[in-house]
């Protein structure tokens, strides 16, 4: 038997659309999982997908925390010294050596603001 045509809630389609090869179905499955960590971090609704994703970010505020308290434990400390290194690793590619150059700020001039005496204490307000 030779399928050549697929009928499916009314509508005939060719046998072609059955021909999905694996790393189609995974490619549909994985940004289906995204969509869904997606709505369920939006949501603020913890699934298997977006749990990840929330440990991760629960990570990071540990780490910032440990930054600005401190407080150290080892896997912040391995990051945040990651962190201090890595501006000199991009400086050996060049990519960076552009960004490190320092950057002459102008001066400004201070301007009157005073509103046009909105502001001032000349009539005792």
């Amino acid at each position: 038997m030779h399928v050549s045509k697929v009928l499916q809630n009314g509508s005939i389609f060719d046998a072609k659309v059955l021909d999905l090869s694996t790393d189609a179905i995974l490619g549909k499955f994985k940004k289906a999982c995204g969509v869904q960590a997606s709505i369920s971090l939006a949501a603020g609704f913890p699934t298997a997908a977006s749990a990840p994703h929330s440990l991760l970010n629960a990570f990071k505020n540990l780490v910032c925390a440990s930054a600005a308290s401190g407080f150290e434990f080892k896997e912040a400390t391995a990051l945040l010294e990651a962190a201090k290194n890595a501006p000199a690793a991009g400086a050996a590619t060049g990519k960076t050596a552009e960004a490190a150059k320092p950057v002459e700020e102008e001066k400004k001039e201070e301007v009157d603001a005073s509103m046009g005496g909105l502001f001032d204490d000349e009539d005792g307000y």
